[in-house]
């Protein structure tokens, strides 16, 4: 049996253990060093980080800032965001000088006045813009195609809150179809999808399903809101003139 040449006092190096016939076998299988671990990461942790500034479902990361944005913004887009909302942007400032307008006309289905549209408004008007919404707009023995008329031709951008409510009243040729109807006629639109899918929405209406627009299926219908309150701010356009 071989003996530790070391005995007492024990080695004075790992190499001298390592030649000992006694230790040199033992010290050779346990002075593996420890490797520290390192965490695991999820393909899907891209989506999101600690700063909010998520990736979209076609990739995208929102790391874009608007040219409209005020210089305290935090609000960040992605490059189709900005390619779709530029032309609608740019027509905002063009109607700038007219007096009496609405930020925005929101044109949704009945069945959502309650709920979807409803939650839509008052994040808009907590935003600062101004909205004309029918719950409020229209009094009661108005004619409400009329109103619509009045409101659509008194405001800056029309928005769309498609959902399957509205897809079933653009099918059945309602008052929502109506309205979408003299929005495609102008350049000031934004179709925001909620709880439905652009697939869908072509199905319907095939011109309006080939418009980019927001989804809250990639962000909340706050950050939706802020969005299209920032898009019709004129603030900063009437302080430059």
């Amino acid at each position: 049996m071989s003996r530790c040449t070391a005995p007492v006092h024990g080695h004075r190096s790992a190499s001298a253990a390592a030649n000992c016939p006694a230790c040199g076998s033992r010290y050779r299988y346990n002075s593996y060093p420890s490797y520290p671990s390192y965490p695991s990461y999820s393909p899907y942790s891209s989506y999101s980080n600690s700063s909010g500034n998520r990736s979209s479902s076609t990739g995208q990361t929102r790391s874009v800032k608007a040219r409209w944005s005020s210089s305290g913004s935090g609000i960040l887009y992605t490059s189709e965001e900005i390619r779709t909302l530029t032309p609608v942007r740019e027509n905002v400032e063009k109607r700038s000088d007219l007096p009496d307008l609405r930020d925005i006309f929101l044109c949704h289905a009945w069945d959502d006045r309650k709920d979807a549209a409803k939650e839509l408004h008052d994040l808009l008007e907590s935003n600062g813009a101004s909205v004309w919404f029918s719950e409020k707009d229209v009094l009661l023995g108005s004619s409400l195609l009329r109103e619509i008329d009045k409101g659509l031709a008194k405001s800056r951008v029309g928005i769309v809150l498609v959902t399957p409510s509205f897809l079933k009243r653009v099918k059945a040729e309602g008052i929502a179809d109506k309205e979408l109807s003299a929005l495609l006629a102008r350049d000031l639109l934004v179709p925001i999808l909620h709880n439905t899918t652009y697939e869908e929405l072509r199905e319907v209406s095939p011109l309006l399903g080939s418009r980019s627009g927001l989804s809250t299926v990639e962000e909340s219908m706050t950050e939706v809101a802020a969005k299209l309150a920032e898009l019709v701010a004129i603030e900063n356009i009437l302080v430059s003139k």
